[in-house]
């Protein structure tokens, strides 16, 4: 009896520990990571999932805005190769991340989400120029 409680307990925390880890195809990466990530690959994907008042009021350069909010989130990414690096970011971090973890159960296989968000690209690329 008291094995097949261990036992239960094991399985359920195995279980529901996974729940929060991210994939492993998803990596979080500072500014300075994301910047030269963007400039060094040939014709990046860069997504900004914020809405489009939020992308009208600036971005970074080259992104193309698919709001994550929108009812269109998963046709809008279609358009997007699923081989190629896709670079995710929103304003602050967390939409991008839930984005990220979206594009990857739709079986993109690398994302690098923006740690941080537009937020912190706005005031790290400034204090860099």
């Amino acid at each position: 009896m008291k094995s097949k409680i261990l036992f239960s307990l094991i399985f359920l925390f195995t279980l529901f520990s996974g729940n929060a880890q991210t994939a492993t195809n998803i990596k979080t990466v500072e500014v300075t990571a994301f910047a030269k990530e963007i400039k060094t690959t040939q014709k990046p994907q860069i997504l900004d999932v914020r809405t489009p008042e939020e992308f009208a009021a600036g971005h970074i350069d080259n992104a193309t805005n698919v709001d994550w909010q929108g009812e269109n989130f998963v046709k809008n990414t279609e358009k997007f190769n699923k081989n190629k690096p896709v670079y995710v970011y929103c304003k602050s971090g967390r939409r991008s991340l839930k984005a990220s973890e979206k594009l990857s159960a739709l079986g993109f296989k690398k994302i690098y989400n923006l740690d941080g968000g537009y937020l912190k690209w706005s005031v790290e690329t400034k204090t860099a120029q």
